[in-house]
């Protein structure tokens, strides 16, 4: 084990290593996630999972949903907002959600992040941009269903693992319908998890093959490498919309933590061990170590 902190560089260019299975988020700036497989590439060493420029465009969401608007991949309406002074020229139908353009783990996206005038979007995104010392990012609420997809693999053996679908409607009364912060640290818990969740989705067959090909093609344009897991999102018309894309999934070990990536890998016929080593001889395949 190396920590991701400012000694690793030394300990890698030390080492003798074959590969390196990346988890490393780090801590500043939104090329956090990056840092340490640019590291890697300075030095040579190979590692799974995304590049720096994948993962450095991937936390940033709006330059992410600018890279899917380009190849014509849904996502919903967008307005990136460093300043209340920037909504003078808002366009967007409400409701909306606001989330901040480079957190993850639903980290400042809370119940009150659903919005539903402009008065509550002024007032809640000015303290909001205050407290994260960043740009926040305002979305088209999107109605329908909400999915998560694991996938695994690379180029024409990437494989999407069983569809996790998010039952929002099974959420306590309180809460509103996005998988917030209080959602998936405050009310679930491991004492008593939320019930929420769907693997396999129940879905038809044609929805099925939908989401699937936008998940391929998602990986496929933001270049991503080895594993990713894709956040979607049904609109008014059933149609999948991509809302999130995180190549540097989370995957806890414990099967008691709603974690989605294990979650799905184990409906998938893997325990978690074996998920890691799907994951680390991708890589090792990628390298042409075997």
């Amino acid at each position: 084990m190396i920590e991701a902190n400012e000694d690793a560089f030394e300990k890698f260019r030390k080492s003798k290593i074959d590969i390196v299975f990346n988890v490393a988020e780090c801590l500043n700036g939104t090329s956090r996630e990056a840092q340490i497989p640019a590291m890697l590439d300075m030095l040579k060493i190979p590692y799974t999972g995304s590049d720096p420029l994948t993962l450095t465009t991937c936390l940033d969401k709006a330059r992410t949903k600018e890279v899917l608007s380009y190849y014509k991949i849904p996502t919903s309406k967008f307005l990136l907002v460093n300043s209340i002074n920037e909504l003078k020229n808002f366009n967007l139908e409400f409701p909306v959600i606001i989330k901040p353009l480079a957190e993850g783990s639903s980290k400042g996206i809370f119940n009150s992040s659903f919005i539903n005038n402009i008065n509550d979007l002024e007032n809640n995104l000015s303290q909001l941009i205050n407290d994260y010392k960043q740009p926040f990012l305002v979305e088209e609420f999107l109605p329908g269903r909400e999915f998560t997809v694991a996938l695994i693999g690379n180029d024409d053996e990437l494989e999407v693992l069983p569809i996790i679908e998010l039952n929002l409607n099974e959420l306590p009364k309180e809460l509103a319908p996005i998988y917030s912060y209080e959602a998936k640290w405050v009310v679930d818990t491991k004492e008593n998890p939320l019930n929420i969740f769907s693997c396999p989705a129940n879905i038809s067959n044609n929805l099925e093959i939908q989401i699937k090909d936008i998940a391929k093609e998602t990986f496929k344009v933001l270049r991503c490498k080895d594993w990713c897991r894709i956040d979607i999102r049904l609109d008014e018309n059933d149609l999948p919309n991509v809302i999130e894309v995180n190549p540097l999934p989370g995957i806890l070990p414990d099967p008691d933590d709603n974690s989605c990536f294990p979650k799905a890998a184990r409906t998938a016929g893997m325990n978690y061990e074996e998920m890691i080593n799907r994951v680390l001889f991708t890589a090792a395949k990628r390298y042409n170590l075997i």
